[in-house]
């Protein structure tokens, strides 16, 4: 069974930073693109960052600048760095990957994690 686990949410000031990962476990044979995405309540998920595979990123205009995805692939962990956050920013965070699973069936299904909540104080 595959898992996706958020953590590194929290409240934090206006222009304060958080540092959130996304730990993946399970029998996985490999990990494709890893992304960020954030909800807010009645809205729709938006994509926040990627990061492939090779380590290509990219970043949704409303965060570029202020936010840095990353991946330790010997870990199956992604981050998400955020700095200067404002209270726009406050939303459910979460976490989703590209995984083949150790089956041996060779599908690549994407997976998501039960978000972690980010909330900046004005």
């Amino acid at each position: 069974q595959v898992q996706l686990v958020e953590s590194g949410g929290g409240l934090v000031q206006s222009g304060g930073s958080l540092r959130l990962s996304c730990a993946v476990s399970g029998s996985i044979f490999s990990i494709r693109a890893m992304g960020w995405y954030r909800q807010a309540p009645g809205k729709q998920r938006e994509l926040v960052a990627v990061i492939t595979g090779g380590g290509n990123t990219d970043y949704a205009g409303s965060v570029k600048g202020r936010v840095t995805i990353s991946r330790n692939n010997a870990e199956n962990t992604a981050y998400l760095q955020m700095n200067s956050l404002k209270p726009e920013d406050t939303e459910v965070y979460y976490c989703n990957a590209e995984i083949t699973k150790a089956d041996g069936l060779g599908r690549t299904e994407t997976y998501w994690g039960q978000g972690t909540q980010v909330t900046v104080s004005s």
